[in-house]
């Protein structure tokens, strides 16, 4: 079987230690290798809420796209994340493929993901945890592409997180 690296986004404004905590075992229990960025908090995005914690992993799988997809969203359920009808609004947990490998797809699901490149709480933990990458459309490593964000646009701060 073939490994494939991934990056997930990671996010939570609903008991935010708690679930952020919880993601990191739940995502150990399913994939290898597993490494994760600093927690930034931010604020919400597109609704009124409570402000996020935010971060980045990093794992190995030999799990499909598809597989993958529906990892995350089985972990975002058994941690009570509950899948409204409206895109922004506050969860428990919100788990997101980022990359599979540089796989460009739309198919089952867009990637790398768009918001990699226009959301600050996406774009700085990756450039934290993989400065080197390259993103596979863009062709600019994560760090590159941090550099030349417009940091005015979104207010983010990293914080003192504890994982375990």
């Amino acid at each position: 079987m073939s490994s494939h690296t991934i990056l997930i986004s990671i996010g939570s404004n609903i008991e935010r230690e708690h679930y952020t905590r919880r993601s990191l075992a739940a995502l150990k229990q399913v994939f290898s290798d597993v490494t994760v960025s600093s927690v930034y908090e931010s604020e919400a995005v597109g609704f009124n809420g409570n402000p996020f914690y935010n971060a980045a992993a990093r794992a190995t799988t030999s799990k499909s796209i598809e597989e993958v997809c529906a990892t995350l969203k089985s972990i975002e359920r058994e941690n009570g994340r509950v899948h409204a009808d409206k895109k922004f609004c506050a969860r428990t947990l919100d788990l997101d493929l980022l990359t599979y490998d540089s796989e460009i797809t739309t198919t089952p699901v867009v990637l790398p993901r768009e918001e990699i490149c226009y959301n600050a709480f996406v774009l700085w933990p990756l450039a934290e945890l993989v400065p080197n990458d390259i993103h596979p459309e863009t062709q600019e490593t994560y760090a590159q592409m941090w550099q030349n964000f417009d940091k005015q646009k979104q207010q983010l701060w990293p914080i003192d997180f504890t994982w375990s």
